[in-house]
């Protein structure tokens, strides 16, 4: 199949739904929304919504109806990049290559747009029509423990108070492991809602999710170390700057190379049981290794 092609026809979809679940630059207050919708909209691989979407189409369910589920994601995760830059945490100038909220629009009004997109996620589950009150529900919770301090939060928490110190490698795990895999099998687990998954069928897609998380975590900590700056649309090389705990840190880059791929195969693994619909998913899992950004 043609991956990039798949990427680009949902990330289309996503976008639509997006611009219409935002408020206006128009409407006051004008600066907050314009702030939200200069994040939402700087680029991105939508990486999160297709992937839910991926999974919904694995069991053969059609994701339009459940756009605004999808969006609630990028909107915790647009808001985890505010925050991520601002200068009491990686302090970035440049996400995807255009300068950072807090260096167009002030901190204090970066935090806010975060904060606001946070909010909005949730509003946006809640204001579905379908599915059912208990689907909703079920993705409310997912959300909540995947972006909370059981997952992404504390995940940052845990990778901040490691700057500069030697840990060790289930430390290293479970860092990654909130940080960024827990989103990513939030993600995935909000298609297997959505498509109505059956309990073995959960909870293969939440192993893929997992794995998959792990496995773009380590890439990205290897192309932090190893990457084109123009090609990420970031500053590189900051990890070993601020002496974060990563794999390459800790086990070098070949190595971490390897552990990336057995995190792939393991996501892989997770999908037998699934038929050609859910190629979209093991298509995603196998682009990782050659990323660039």
């Amino acid at each position: 199949m043609d991956l990039a092609r798949y990427i680009e026809e949902r990330k289309k979809l996503v976008d639509g739904a997006l611009d219409r679940l935002l408020p206006s630059a128009a409407d006051p207050p004008a600066a907050l929304h314009e702030a939200m919708r200069y994040s939402v909209f700087a680029g991105g691989k939508r990486l999160r919504p297709v992937l839910c979407i991926a999974a919904a189409e694995a069991l053969g369910t059609d994701p339009l109806p459940f756009l605004p589920a999808v969006c609630a994601l990028e909107f915790v995760h647009t808001y985890s990049l505010i925050h991520d830059d601002l200068p009491a945490m990686d302090d970035d100038d440049l996400r995807r290559g255009r300068p950072t909220s807090h260096r167009v629009f002030g901190e204090a009004l970066a935090i806010l747009a975060g904060d606001a997109l946070l909010t909005l996620a949730f509003g946006a589950i809640a204001g579905m029509e379908a599915p059912p009150p208990a689907v909703r529900t079920a993705l409310v919770a997912e959300l909540a423990a995947g972006s909370g301090s059981a997952g992404m939060v504390g995940g940052q928490v845990l990778d901040l108070a490691a700057e500069g110190r030697e840990i060790s490698a289930g430390a290293l795990e479970e860092i990654h492991a909130r940080k960024t895999a827990a989103m990513i099998e939030a993600s995935v687990s909000f298609g297997a809602l959505l498509g109505g998954a059956g309990a073995a069928q959960e909870e293969a897609l939440r192993t893929y999710g997992r794995s998959l998380g792990m496995a773009f975590q380590v890439t990205d900590d290897i192309l932090d170390a190893t990457g084109n700056e123009e090609k990420m649309g970031k500053r590189t090389r900051q990890d070993d700057a601020a002496r974060k705990a990563t794999y390459p840190a800790l086990y070098g880059v070949e190595e971490s190379r390897r552990i990336a791929a057995g995190y792939v195969e393991s996501a892989m693994a997770a999908l037998r049981g699934f038929d050609e619909r859910a190629r979209p998913l093991r298509e995603i899992a196998r682009s990782l290794l050659g990323r660039e950004n």
